[in-house]
């Protein structure tokens, strides 16, 4: 998987993602989650993302729409998750588990998300 840069809707406004098929979770900022239903982790966990150690303190439920389809996923709390290759703000870093479960495939060459996959509906299992 590749990376795709683009607007999300998060409660109204519109937020800067990074679609990282390289990243497993989903990272939002504080000011972002500050919009979000929180949680407090009973242990700090230790994350390795862009070169830098950070300590997550939080999650919360991340619900967000792109391209107006809804997409609902838990996402780690950063104060910062850092810059795109052009020096933009990524607000939300929506990792490989969530675009998995959500049909959701970057396609880099074109700078666009291919959302033709996106469930109609979860079946978890069949009755025979």
């Amino acid at each position: 998987m590749g990376r795709v840069r683009t607007y999300v809707i998060v409660a109204g406004r519109r937020c800067w993602t990074l679609f990282d098929g390289g990243a497993r979770n989903t990272y939002v900022v504080q000011d972002v989650a500050s919009l979000l239903p929180t949680f407090d982790l009973e242990e700090p966990e230790p994350v390795l993302l862009g070169g830098k150690v950070h300590k997550v303190q939080k999650i919360c439920w991340l619900t967000c729409l792109v391209e107006g389809l809804p997409v609902r996923t838990h996402a780690r709390v950063l104060e910062e998750i850092g810059t795109d290759e052009e020096g933009k703000r990524v607000e939300i870093l929506l990792g490989a588990l969530a675009m998995q479960e959500w049909g959701i495939r970057p396609i880099p060459d074109e700078e666009r998300l291919d959302m033709s996959h996106y469930p109609k509906e979860f079946i978890e299992f069949m009755a025979y």
